[in-house]
């Protein structure tokens, strides 16, 4: 079993910056994909950017290409993703999540995932 706990979400500016993290227990293989989604009200859940643990293979959405960096912490166990030149369409709920790789064998937006965490809200005003 794997706990995803999530923080670093808030109320910032468009241009403004924020960093969440992603703190990982219970049993992360290093063959596991841990990634970054986000889902807005009245929208579906999107891949905002991914990983392989122990890798470094990163994926990202075409909409924060540029502006994101995801990135681990192996020795903390802890996921982080830094986004910056926040607009207001990056308000949502951004979700942890920790699963395997998809049919190509990646861990790329589609991955399969099994654990996700509670969620840290991001709100983006202009």
């Amino acid at each position: 079993q794997v706990q995803l706990v999530e923080s670093g979400g808030g109320s910032v500016q468009a241009g403004g910056s924020l960093r969440l993290s992603c703190a990982a227990s219970g049993y992360t293989s290093s063959s596991y994909c841990m990634g970054w989604f986000r889902q807005a009200p009245g929208k579906e859940r999107e891949g905002v950017a991914t990983l392989r643990m122990r890798s470094t293979n990163t994926y990202y959405a075409d909409s924060v290409k540029g502006r994101a960096t995801i990135s681990q912490d192996k020795a903390k166990n802890t996921l982080y993703l830094q986004m910056n030149s926040l607009k207001p369409e990056d308000t949502a709920m951004y979700y942890c999540a920790a699963g395997v790789v998809n049919r190509a064998y990646r861990c790329s937006l589609d991955f399969e995932s099994r654990y996700w965490g509670q969620g840290t809200q991001v709100t983006v005003s202009s």
